[in-house]
This record gives C-alpha cells, sequence and structure tokens, in this order.
C-alpha cells in the first residue's frame, strides 16, 4: 500500500518536476559562459580527442534531423492550400486557368514545389531555432540572448523578402516578360511556378543579408569601413546572383532584382555601424 502511494506521489507531482527542471536547464543555458579556447588550441584537442567531435556530430544530426521533420510535416500541411497558393501565384497571368500543361505530369510537380516552398516558409522558425541552439553553447551569454532575439527577425526579413518580391517585383517582371514584343505567351505551370518559387524564396533569402551582416559586425567578423570600400566589387557580385536567380536574360528582369539587394547592401553597411558602436 505505501508503495502505492508513493507511485501515485510522484506520478502526481511529476508536473512540477519536470517544470522545474526545465525552468533550471533554461536558467543554465542563458547563465553559463563557455570556455574561452583559441582556435587552434580547440583544432589540436579535436585531433587529438576525436570522441569529443562526434558529440557534436551527433548533435548536429539530431538538430538537422528535427528541422527536416519539421518541414516534412509543415509540407505536407500545405498540401491542404498548395492549389490555392498556386491559384494566387498566376494572379498576374489569369490566375490558375491562365496555365496552360503539356506533360501529364506537370500538374503534381507544379503542386510539389509550391507545397514545398510553402511549407519551409512555414518551417522557418523552427529550422533557425535548431540552428541557433546547436552554436548556441559556444556563445558568450549576451550573444547567446542576442541569437534567440534573431529568429523570429529573421523570420520576419524572409516574409518581408517573399513579399516584396511577390508586390513590387512580380508586377513589373511579368507583364513584360508575357507581352515582350507583342508576342502572346502561354504560360505553362512547370516553367512559370518554377521562376515565381525561385524569385520568391531567393529574394527571402536576400532579405536575411543585413541581419548576417550585423550578427557578423557584432562579432568583430566585418568591418562597416571594408563593406564601404569594397561597394564596386560587392555591385559586380550582386549583378552576377541577379543573373543567377532571373531565368531570363532581360535586363528589367534583372535589375528589379538588382536594385533591392544593391539597397540591402548599404543598409547592411548602416547595420555594421551600429553594431560596431554597440559592440564597443
Amino acid at each position: 500500500m505505501r508503495k502505492w502511494f508513493q507511485a501515485a506521489w510522484r506520478l502526481l507531482t511529476s508536473p512540477s518536476r519536470w517544470a522545474r527542471k526545465v525552468n533550471e536547464s533554461i536558467k543554465d543555458f542563458f547563465t553559463e559562459e563557455p570556455e574561452d579556447t583559441p582556435l587552434g588550441d580547440s583544432f589540436q584537442k579535436a585531433i587529438d580527442q576525436p570522441e569529443e567531435l562526434f558529440v557534436h556530430l551527433d548533435a548536429l544530426r539530431k538538430h538537422i534531423f528535427r528541422a527536416l521533420a519539421a518541414l516534412g510535416l509543415t509540407t505536407v500541411f500545405s498540401f491542404t492550400f498548395a492549389r490555392n497558393i498556386i491559384d494566387i501565384l498566376a494572379r498576374p497571368v489569369g490566375g490558375i486557368e491562365g496555365l496552360v500543361a503539356i506533360d501529364p505530369t506537370e500538374p503534381i510537380g507544379v503542386f510539389m514545389r509550391v507545397s514545398l516552398l510553402s511549407g519551409f516558409s512555414l518551417a522557418f522558425p523552427i529550422i533557425a531555432l535548431e540552428l541557433y541552439l546547436f552554436v548556441a553553447p559556444g556563445l558568450k551569454k549576451r550573444s547567446r540572448t542576442l541569437g534567440l532575439i534573431a529568429i523570429p527577425i529573421a523570420t520576419l526579413f524572409f516574409l518581408g523578402g517573399m513579399a516584396f518580391a511577390y508586390y513590387i517585383m512580380m508586377p513589373v517582371a511579368i507583364p513584360f516578360l508575357i507581352t515582350f514584343m507583342g508576342m502572346e505567351a502561354q504560360m505553362r505551370p512547370s516553367t512559370y511556378v518554377r521562376f515565381i518559387t525561385n524569385l520568391l524564396f531567393w529574394v527571402g533569402a536576400i532579405f536575411e543579408f543585413p541581419l548576417i551582416i550585423y550578427v557578423l559586425a557584432r562579432m568583430g567578423i566585418v568591418q562597416s569601413t571594408h563593406l564601404v570600400k569594397q561597394w564596386r566589387i560587392a555591385v559586380v557580385i550582386i549583378a552576377i546572383l541577379a543573373a543567377i536567380i532571373t531565368p531570363t536574360v532581360d535586363p528589367v528582369t534583372m535589375s528589379v532584382v538588382m536594385a533591392p539587394m544593391i539597397a540591402l547592401y548599404f543598409f547592411s553597411i548602416v547595420l555594421a555601424r551600429i553594431a560596431q558602436r554597440s559592440r564597443n
């Protein structure tokens, strides 16, 4: 009878014990400081004791697995409204009815591509959180807090980049492409959706650039003066990236992609200068 009461008591108090354990883990996570070991010593230690490296690789495997699991769940969830998303993306050409499929597998390929992009957008905070949890043990206490704050900001930047591509860039690029030289173009779902999803994804990723520069400047890796001096090289690199992102060769679409990238570069210089002042 006594054992039964003890088991019942452990069962009733398990939520409070679990909450206390979680609270202590969170407190230790934000208060512990990692050892300040030089990079050369860390590299030598990894060679002398490779079993410690395997521990980090195992942790990386777990974080990647959780991120992929979240991506898989959000992608499956996106199946329920993928058709509506395709219809929204195809509004510049008359909606989903304006797309003409030629191959029998074209619609399902488009469906899966849009579902994957939608799933990635929904899972982006979790993917960023898993990346943060992997690198956080090696960060200082203040950098750990800033990194956690950066996750929702990075999500807003990514979604803001996709919104910019859809509401600003597409209304300029799509009418020009489909009416060039007065030729009437029939929109294949695979070609059109590939163009649009590539544009949305890469512009969303490019909008992360200012945040990355801010973090690097806060860590002392990047200097705003160096960014100012190398702006000509940066413009050339941006032009190459714009040519890669846009599958077309017309200068209008390429310029529409280049303009926000150049603006983001100079905005990154401002953020780098702010980060340097905060660091000093």
